[in-house]
């Protein structure tokens, strides 16, 4: 091995990971793309009403994901959460059966549109439609940990559009006031829709709102997975301490258009959509662990062997399960009697 792979090899495990370790990140970026790619590929062929991506993303949530205690601690996504919610325990059978509306889907009984995901069993919270109403329900969980004092932390994700909604300023002040331990996530991918970060907000960064609220503040770049792995462990270490909230932006590309119903190219140029590309955290990733001599060709190939195969039996299992019964529609809507 060179002395350039040791110098580069060092980085992980001076984090605290071993090769495991990031091998499995790896796996889980390359997992989640795979499942959005075939999401896509179905809703396409008619298979699902509606798609909203992740891509581009997935290497900021694994390592958000990893210092947390999947048993014990509770994540409330949004709807690009993909990577995320596999590494907190979802399957990617669970995530079609949302896809496809089945009566099995964990997240809903098939009563949510796609990309609002949850799993009980896992302590993820499934949310609503509206934009940045999770924020305030995360931090409500947070609360209600300290005062019971069960060590749980809370971790949230929203992206920077959603930043703009009163629910998140409101979050973050709560938080802030009661040392809530919560990891206050937004990856900003500088593009709410079709509308740029700058007719968005005035300040530089998300993160710099932090001061306004007396809490920490910190960005990292949503394409180096190493660093949002040593960000996150910091804030999830201090709201374990007691030391409340952290405000962490991850700044991420966003590879594909906002979902299914849009069509980025009509506002974003071909030029930058090169240049996005070129931060792929799926490539990024995969170029460090080549570097550092752990991910060869042989090991590459058995790693998208096995992706494969898990994304196709997971799809031919969730378009097997059977639909919910019309007569469930209104369960949990209107109230049933004892």
């Amino acid at each position: 091995m060179s002395a350039e792979a040791k110098t580069v090899q060092a980085r992980h495990r001076v984090l605290g990971l071993s090769d495991q370790d990031v091998l499995e990140m790896y796996y889980y970026v390359a997992l989640a793309r795979a499942l959005d790619e075939r999401m896509w590929v179905l809703q396409r062929a008619g298979k699902a009403m509606f798609v909203i991506s992740g891509a581009g993303h997935e290497g900021c949530q694994v390592a958000a994901m990893w210092p947390m205690d999947k048993k014990l601690d509770w994540f409330v996504p949004y709807y690009r959460s993909v990577a995320a919610c596999l590494v907190k325990g979802m399957t990617a059978t669970d995530m079609l059966l949302g896809l496809f509306a089945r009566a099995t889907d964990p997240s809903s009984g098939g009563r949510q549109m796609p990309g609002h995901y949850g799993h009980p069993r896992f302590k993820i919270l499934s949310t609503s439609s509206p934009v940045g109403t999770q924020y305030p329900h995360a931090v409500g969980i947070a609360y209600a940990s300290r005062l019971r004092r069960t060590g749980e932390v809370t971790m949230v994700s929203i992206g920077e559009g959603g930043t703009s909604q009163g629910d998140w300023h409101e979050a973050l002040n709560f938080a802030a006031i009661h040392k809530c331990p919560v990891l206050l996530i937004v990856e900003n991918n500088e593009l709410a829709i079709s509308v740029p970060l700058r007719k968005q907000m005035a300040v530089s960064s998300v993160a710099v709102r932090a001061a306004g609220y007396g809490m920490p503040g910190v960005t990292a770049d949503g394409s180096d997975v190493l660093e949002c792995f040593r960000v996150t462990r910091e804030a999830y270490d201090r709201a374990k301490r007691g030391e409340g909230p952290t405000l962490i932006e991850f700044a991420v590309p966003r590879l594909g258009s906002h979902s299914s119903d849009d069509q980025q190219e009509r506002y974003r140029s071909r030029e930058e959509l090169e240049q996005v590309r070129k931060r792929d955290p799926l490539l990024t990733f995969r170029a460090y662990l080549e570097r550092v001599g752990l991910l060869t060709q042989g090991t590459l190939q058995d790693m998208t062997d096995r992706v494969r195969r898990e994304i196709d039996l997971s799809t031919d299992e969730a378009d097997r399960a059977p639909l919910p019964q019309p007569d469930t529609a209104t369960r949990h809507v209107f109230y049933e009697g004892e």
